[in-house]
């Protein structure tokens, strides 16, 4: 990618998770440094396993940091390896082994989410990350905007990135707060150490298990070292949405009790879980406003059914910094540069969103006729070629 002659416009990413490191290391790469912002006095990221599907993958190759990432990621061979809950009978499962690379050109991986921050940092310069910097408040009343952090520091860039994650500052400044929604849906997350965990769960396979009301998915990541587990329930009155809190593991199996002995099982191996509710938010209608916009979990979260959030932000760094490396010089430029990422990206992503809802419903059916109707669907299913429309999509296509 090449910029126009002129002056580099100073950039300012707040959040420093994976979407944050990734519109740095794009924009590093298109020759437009960045600063990331981040709040915690290290980077880390909480949580365990994630899914590295061939969209992110090839981005990641873009970058030069998914070398690094498979020294401790799971190259998988089965994907979706949808499971009744009663007796653990395949109802459907991607051929990853084969046919993934064939199709889209790279292979699917898990991962602990430490893993893949610690790659991207490597395509961000030490010196452009400040921790320990909290955004307070974003003011857009003077020529550029002005992030102000909770140690008094200020500082004036030409672009703002918000990637500041579910309850992000960013967002505030560019639409009018709406309330989260209750889902009734929880999750709940936990690791098992690989020699606790039975055969069946160290394949290299993404197994869904899913029953009335319930689901669990789990895989192997961090070179097998570890079985990495998430669950969806009902969350009654529990409405805490936090990816520090905890549960107990006694809480977590209950919700699985008169599941496959299998799978109750390798709840009961895990260490401590966390669990956090899951609150629905509408998608939004607008991402940017003049040269101020958002990206991953602070512009379209979305409900885990579909493995794609983190594909996602990095997905939209990708695009965003295509659009600014071709923008033209000064605040006009600039925010043409912002609406045309916002437009690239919104119906993608809504897109996202919506079928990550709905799949709740499809997944948590109660035995019956519209359970046995989904089962036979699944077997009449070409797993991965249904998700091509995802796996397919590649940034520099999109913004040429």
């Amino acid at each position: 990618m090449s910029r126009p002659a002129g002056t580099a416009p100073s950039i300012a990413i707040v959040g420093g998770g994976i979407g944050g490191l990734a519109a740095a290391a794009f924009l590093f790469r298109a020759g437009l440094p960045a600063v990331v912002y981040e709040q915690a006095a290290e980077l880390r990221q909480v949580g365990a396993g994630l899914i590295i599907a061939p969209n992110a993958a090839r981005l990641l190759r873009r970058i030069g940091v998914l070398h690094s990432l498979k020294r401790q990621a799971v190259q998988l061979e089965t994907g979706w390896e949808f499971r009744r809950w009663q007796d653990g009978t395949v109802l459907s499962a991607e051929d990853l082994a084969t046919r993934c690379r064939q199709l889209y050109g790279e292979h699917t991986y898990t991962a602990h989410r430490a893993d893949l921050l610690d790659a991207l940092r490597l395509a961000v310069p030490s010196s452009a990350v400040r921790l320990g910097k909290r955004c307070a408040s974003v003011s857009l009343s003077g020529p550029h905007p002005v992030a102000r952090f909770a140690d008094g520091e200020e500082i004036e860039a030409d672009v703002l990135i918000g990637a500041d994650g579910l309850h992000s500052v960013i967002r505030g400044a560019i639409t009018a707060p709406s309330a989260a929604a209750y889902s009734g849906l929880c999750a709940f997350r936990a690791l098992v150490p690989a020699p606790e965990a039975p055969a069946f769960a160290r394949r290299r396979a993404q197994t869904l298990w899913i029953g009335p009301g319930h689901h669990l998915v789990h895989y192997p990541i961090c070179s097998g070292r570890y079985v990495n587990l998430v669950a969806i329930a009902p969350a009654g009155e529990y409405t805490t949405e936090s990816w520090t809190a905890t549960a107990t593991i006694q809480e977590f199996a209950a919700e699985f009790d008169g599941w496959d002995n299998r799978l109750t099982g390798l709840i009961e191996a895990a260490g401590t879980p966390g669990r956090w509710a899951l609150l629905d938010r509408a998608p939004l209608d607008r991402w940017s406003k003049g040269t101020v916009t958002l990206l991953g979990d602070a512009a379209h979260p979305m409900f885990p059914f579909f493995a794609q959030g983190a594909a996602q932000s990095i997905e939209d760094a990708a695009v965003l910094a295509a659009c600014l490396a071709r923008a033209t010089d000064g605040r006009q430029g600039q925010e043409a540069a912002l609406r045309r990422y916002e437009s690239l990206r919104l119906s993608r992503t809504r897109q996202l969103q919506q079928v990550s809802h709905a799949r709740a419903r499809i997944n948590h059916l109660p035995d019956g006729p519209e359970q046995r109707s989904r089962d036979a669907a699944f077997a009449n299913t070409d797993p991965l070629a249904a998700s091509d429309w995802i796996y397919s999509y590649d940034p520099a296509v999109a913004a040429a």
